[in-house]
C-alpha cells in the first residue's frame, strides 16, 4: 500500500491506493502459480513463472500477498483491473445508505398535524431510514415535561408496527429527543 498526500485548501488528506505487484515488480522468489484456466501449476521460481506467463502473452499477477505462501496467477492485467473496478462499482451501488430524518413535535400539536407527521415517519421507516423525534420546550413549557413524555410515548406507539425505539425519550436541555429505527425484516 502506498500513501499519497493531496493538499486541498491547506488541509492534508491521505488517500490509500492499492498497489498490485505484476511481472518483474513481484518481490517473492518462490510462488505458487495458477494458470489462466484456474489450474494449479504448483510452486515455481519467479523466473520460471514469468517465462510461463510470457509464453502465453499474459501477465503474472500476485493475487495473494502472503509472505509464507505467495500466490500468483497468469492473466491479462488490464482485464483484471477492469474486473476489480467493476466489482467495486457494483458493491458501492448495492450499498444502502441509512439517513437520519427528523420530526419536530410540540405539546400542542393538533391531531391532524400529528397524523400527517406519523404518515411521513412511517414512510421513512419503510424506506429503511432512522427517525429522530424532537420536542422543544419553550418558556414555561418546561414545567410540562411529563406531557412531552406522554406525546412521545403515543407517537412511538402509533409507529410500533414499523419501528422499534432505538433510544428512549430523554430530556437534553430544552429538547426532548427520541430515536426510532426500522424493524428488521424477518
Amino acid at each position: 500500500m502506498r500513501l499519497c498526500f493531496f493538499i486541498s485548501g491547506g488541509v492534508t488528506i491521505a488517500k490509500k491506493q492499492e498497489r498490485v505487484q505484476v511481472n518483474e515488480s513481484i518481490v517473492y522468489q518462490k510462488l505458487r502459480v495458477i494458470s489462466q484456466n484456474g489450474e494449479q501449476l504448483g510452486d515455481m521460481t519467479l523466473q520460471a513463472a514469468l517465462n510461463e506467463a510470457h509464453s502465453a502473452n499474459l501477465d503474472l499477477v500476485l493475487v495473494a500477498d502472503n509472505p509464507a505462501n505467495p500466490v500468483a496467477k497468469i492473466m491479462d492485467y488490464g482485464k483484471y483491473l477492469f474486473e476489480q473496478k467493476k466489482h467495486k462499482k457494483e458493491a458501492k451501488k448495492n450499498q444502502k445508505v441509512q439517513e437520519l430524518k427528523e420530526v419536530q413535535l410540540k405539546l400542542t400539536t393538533d391531531e391532524h398535524d400529528l397524523s400527517f407527521k406519523r404518515k411521513n415517519t412511517c414512510k421513512w421507516l419503510e424506506d429503511g431510514n432512522k427517525v429522530k423525534v424532537a420536542i422543544r420546550f419553550r418558556g414555561r413549557e418546561m414545567t410540562y415535561v411529563d406531557q412531552g413524555l406522554e406525546v412521545m410515548r403515543k407517537f412511538a406507539e402509533s409507529c410500533q408496527d414499523l419501528a422499534v425505539i432505538e433510544k428512549a425519550p430523554k430530556l437534553e436541555g430544552r429538547n426532548m429527543l427520541m430515536f426510532l429505527a426500522p424493524k428488521k425484516a424477518k
